[in-house]
């Protein structure tokens, strides 16, 4: 299988010099980074080129790196079903730079661009209906980026009074708290609710006279 798949990285580099940037075969899977400007172009060819046939799209993705430049990934997989095989494609973007989009080829492609969109904030330049697939109407932020934090910006519950669901900032109810990890068998150095008799020096026994 790791032959096939070198071979098909070879032939695309080959037919599309310009478009591929390097290829790697992995864990019997074959990765092939792709310019930019150039992904919607290649998975045209890819899905009607005879020798490869990838016409099947299976997911788009992203993934965040938020130390380098161009933060984002944007990962596609597809699948041939004439020849059998499963090929990723990558490519890099950041925050303004729009991708092309490839729903106009692969229709399927639609909601995965979307969810890309939603959770990470990345553009797609030609898709038909850019918006958020999984939150909430006016919601804030792009919750799978590194830098969204855990909590949240808003937090939503329906209020009895004005009848509807409302939305406000998030407050925590209690501050962050620090664990020590000890058993409950090897003891605290302070005393927990309820144990405060436990707690207490014994008393001296008496004597009998």
């Amino acid at each position: 299988m790791e032959e096939t798949l070198k071979e098909l990285g070879d032939y695309l580099v080959a037919q599309r010099p310009d478009d591929v940037i390097a290829f790697e075969v992995a864990y019997g899977e074959l990765t092939v980074g792709i310019h930019r400007d150039a992904i919607r172009h290649f998975v045209d060819w890819l899905a009607h080129d005879a020798n490869t046939g990838f016409l099947n799209i299976t997911d788009v993705c992203g993934v965040d790196y938020p130390q380098r430049e161009m933060r984002f990934d944007v990962v596609y997989h597809l699948l041939s079903p004439t020849r059998n095989l499963r090929i990723r494609l990558k490519v890099e973007t950041d925050e303004v730079t729009p991708v092309p989009s490839i729903t106009p080829i692969l229709p399927g492609a639609d909601w995965f661009e979307r969810e890309a969109y939603d959770m990470y904030g990345i553009l797609f330049i030609g898709h038909p209906d850019l918006r958020r697939l999984l939150t909430d109407y006016g919601f804030e932020g792009h919750p799978l980026r590194k830098d969204f934090p855990v909590s949240g910006y808003v937090e939503v519950r329906y209020d009895d009074q004005q009848k509807r669901v409302v939305y406000e900032p998030v407050r925590l109810t209690q501050e962050f708290r620090d664990f020590d990890f000890l058993s409950p068998w090897e003891g605290t150095e302070y005393v927990l609710p309820g144990d405060e008799k436990a707690k207490e020096a014994p008393k001296p026994e008496q004597k009998s006279s």
